[in-house]
């Protein structure tokens, strides 16, 4: 256990977590939403602290980062739990439950990527901003020894805690599951604007962001509003990748698999807008996961599946037109 960073102490030995816009008011020996901070005589502890359930290698494509270091390797690190409950999920096993899981320290981590030259840490699978003091001791010795550090995350995380981590993190993939806040609350259990604030301050931020877009049959696939997400994005920068993703039918949620026709349909609308757009989860994969110079239409990588089987960008660079691609290469 680790004392919590950012919460506040009430009447009665009550506490009231800050660390995400839930704001769980806890009573002793309670715990919040997220079941991995306890009050305790008063003081709110992070249970999770050192304690992963997931601990490998994978390709950078993956989490999924298409504009940052494509073609390398990360080390992917969760911990247990999450703070929504996403009747979609696709981890529910280790994001719906609490489990011990194995004990680590940032010092194992940095060893670890030193015996293998790994180059970037990802915290990913479940929502790692719950495990918010174990990730921020990590990141600052990670960061120490040039090591890029990475979150995969919903972004429901307050703007304090946010401005203290984003010190040490060097990319995100935010995933925007919807642009209506009843989804949000009923589907998720949580809310837009905190998830649309964290996309914006990671920008102003210069760390490297992409948004992923979980398409959901008769949920949240409505064109007008897949369209308000399109050009929120739009209207930070064009230049963001979106990742729009295939839905399947997986734990509590029952509803059709997303249709071909409909992903297309949602590629065609946010390409008239961004940059650079992909699909996942389908089939010709290959055909949507190029990575495409916006001005001259030159292939500038060529992907199967999380595989870079040709990359032709030179210092960052469209080598036909010399345009400047968003993102580390």
């Amino acid at each position: 256990m680790k004392e919590s960073l950012f919460y506040s102490k009430l009447k009665n030995d009550f506490v009231r977590c800050e660390l995400c816009p839930h704001f769980c008011v806890i009573s002793e020996n309670g715990l919040g939403l997220c079941k991995v901070r306890r009050n305790i005589a008063g003081k709110l502890y992070s249970l999770n602290y050192g304690k992963t359930v997931a601990f490998g290698v994978d390709p950078i494509e993956k989490k999924p980062l298409y504009h940052f270091y494509p073609g390398s390797l990360t080390l992917s690190i969760a911990t247990t739990s999450c703070n929504f409950k996403c009747q979609f999920c696709q981890n529910h096993e280790i994001s719906q439950s609490v489990t011990d899981g194995r004990n680590i320290s940032p010092e194992l981590i940095l060893d670890y990527c030193k015996s293998k030259n790994i180059k970037i840490v990802s915290f990913t699978y479940t929502e790692p901003t719950i495990w918010f003091e174990f990730i921020l001791d990590a990141c600052k010795i990670l960061k120490a020894n040039n090591i890029k550090t990475v979150l995969v995350t919903n972004g429901y995380i307050n703007p304090k805690p946010f401005e203290l981590l984003s010190k040490f993190i060097d990319a995100m993939n935010i995933d925007l599951k919807s642009f209506n806040n009843d989804f949000y609350k009923d589907i998720c259990g949580g809310t837009l604007a905190p998830v649309l604030q964290t996309i914006k301050t990671a920008f102003q931020k210069n760390i490297h962001i992409e948004i992923t877009n979980l398409v959901i049959t008769d949920l949240n696939d409505n064109a007008d509003e897949f369209r308000d997400l399109v050009n929120f994005i739009k209207n930070i920068n064009n230049e963001i990748p979106l990742h729009i993703s295939r839905y399947f039918p997986v734990y509590l949620l029952k509803n059709k698999m997303t249709s071909l026709d409909k992903m297309l349909e949602f590629y065609e609308i946010s390409r008239k807008d961004l940059s650079h757009v992909y699909l996942g989860n389908i089939n010709n994969d290959a055909k949507y996961s190029k990575t495409v110079c916006p001005d001259c239409g030159t292939v500038l990588i060529d992907r199967n599946q999380y595989n870079i089987t040709e990359n032709f960008i030179v210092d960052g660079k469209c080598p036909q037109c010399g345009r400047k691609i968003y993102g580390y290469f």
